[in-house]
C-alpha cells in the first residue's frame, strides 16, 4: 500500500473526476435498489451535477430516499476509480439552469438529453474513497469533504 498525502488524494480525486464524463449512480426506493449510468459535471471535488429522466426509476427513488451511492470508473478495477455516498437534491430555477450549463460544458454530447423531460439534480458527496490498484493504492484512501464552520 502506498501512502498518499491529503493533497495527493485530492489531486487523484480531481483528476479522476475530470477524466470521466459519466458515473454509475445507485439508488434505493420502494421498488428496490437500482444502478444506472449518467453523465455528470463536477463543480469542485464534492459536488456533482446531472440530469435524470422525469419518469425514470432513478429520479423516483431519489424523491423517496435522497441518499445515493456513486462510482466513477471505467469499469476496470486496474484503473483508478472513486466511490462515495452522496445526498441528492433536486434543483429548480437558476440552479437548474446552472446544472444544465455545467453539464453541457463538460459533456457536449449530453445536450440532446436536455431537450427531453429531465430534472436537474445536484449530488453532495460527504467523502470520496479513491482506489488506484496499479499504483499500489489498495485498500483505497478517503478524502472527506471539508467541514463547514
Amino acid at each position: 500500500m502506498t501512502s498518499l498525502e491529503p493533497t495527493a488524494v485530492a489531486d487523484l480525486v480531481r483528476n479522476t473526476l475530470a477524466a470521466h464524463k459519466s458515473l454509475f449512480l445507485a439508488t434505493s426506493g420502494s421498488t428496490g435498489p437500482w444502478v444506472g449510468g449518467v453523465y455528470f459535471a463536477e463543480s469542485g471535488e464534492f459536488t456533482l451535477n446531472l440530469v435524470l429522466e422525469d419518469r425514470g426509476r432513478t429520479l423516483s427513488a431519489i424523491r423517496e430516499n435522497p441518499l445515493v451511492s456513486v462510482v466513477v470508473s471505467t469499469g476496470s478495477p486496474m484503473q483508478a476509480f472513486l466511490q462515495a455516498q452522496a445526498s441528492a437534491e433536486i434543483v429548480a430555477g437558476d440552479e437548474d439552469t446552472r446544472v444544465r450549463e455545467l453539464l453541457v460544458a463538460k459533456v457536449p454530447e449530453a445536450a440532446p438529453f436536455l431537450a427531453a423531460p429531465v430534472t436537474a439534480v445536484r449530488l453532495s458527496v460527504q467523502k470520496w474513497r479513491a482506489t488506484d490498484i496499479a499504483n499500489g493504492l489498495l485498500p483505497g484512501v478517503e478524502l472527506p469533504a471539508p467541514r463547514l464552520p
